[in-house]
């Protein structure tokens, strides 16, 4: 049993079991990210070749259960394509983002810089605990959130600010 660990061809097996899980699974975490953001023709492809290696990552499991490595493998390129398909998807950055920026006594001059920066913003007087505040709509192009919150960053320290994903239903202004 222990022989086994000592084997090249067993670790290359497990190896193999690992990079097409790997890629297997940063294809499902994709496209599962796709299918969120409503992309169908790329959700199509990923689903595809994710199915095609998913079958020959299984088979080659299946076929080899005598190697617990292939085991160890196929869960370790699983875990791993995870996370590395959040990397790419991060890196991508496809799709928008709302920002909503509460702010008590920074408003117009916030909304004034993100302006000057080429930012749609949308300013609504609100209610908060302490009375008084603006808060401020901005929708983006997910690239672009870091730079929003920089300037938000540089202008009021304190703002409180979230951001949400979300699917574009119709494009009036939109900062190229």
């Amino acid at each position: 049993m222990f022989e086994i660990f000592l084997s090249p061809a067993a670790w290359l097996g497990a190896l193999g079991i690992f990079g097409l899980r790997l890629c297997d699974m940063t294809c499902d975490t994709l496209r599962m990210l796709f299918v969120v953001r409503g992309r169908k023709g790329i959700a199509w492809v990923l689903g595809f070749v994710q199915s095609v290696i998913f079958v020959i990552a299984i088979t080659s499991v299946l076929q080899h259960l005598d190697n617990p490595l292939n085991v160890i493998g196929y869960a370790a390129g699983f875990a791993t394509g995870n996370v590395v398909g959040m990397w790419i998807e991060e890196r991508l950055a496809i799709g928008h983002v709302k920002i909503s920026i509460v702010t008590q006594r920074f408003g117009s001059a916030l909304s004034q810089v993100l302006r000057e920066a080429g930012f749609g913003v949308t300013e609504i007087p609100a209610r908060g605990r302490d009375g008084m505040v603006s808060m401020l709509s901005v929708s983006v192009l997910r690239k672009d959130v870091t730079k929003v919150e920089d300037i938000v960053h540089a202008t009021d320290a304190e703002a409180f600010v979230i951001s949400e994903d979300v699917r574009l239903l119709r494009r009036v202004f939109w900062r190229a």
